[in-house]
């Protein structure tokens, strides 16, 4: 963070801060896209478990 507030007091003019307020932007673009992607990752891992698990289940339970 404070490399962050150095680089902004060093630039002159407004397109050090144009460009610091693009950079926050796509940071946090970027980590709400990786928390939806995970979420829907989550989801699919847990919808596949619980089908291997009701296969073994059922395939116990029909076994001789």
């Amino acid at each position: 963070m404070n490399n962050f507030l150095k680089r902004i007091k060093d630039k002159k003019g407004m397109s050090g801060v144009l460009v610091a307020l693009l950079l926050v932007i796509v940071g946090v673009g970027l980590v709400g896209g990786v928390n939806i992607y995970m979420q829907g990752a989550s989801q699919n891992i847990q919808a596949g478990a619980d089908t291997a698990i009701n296969k073994a289940i059922t395939d116990a339970a029909t076994a001789p």
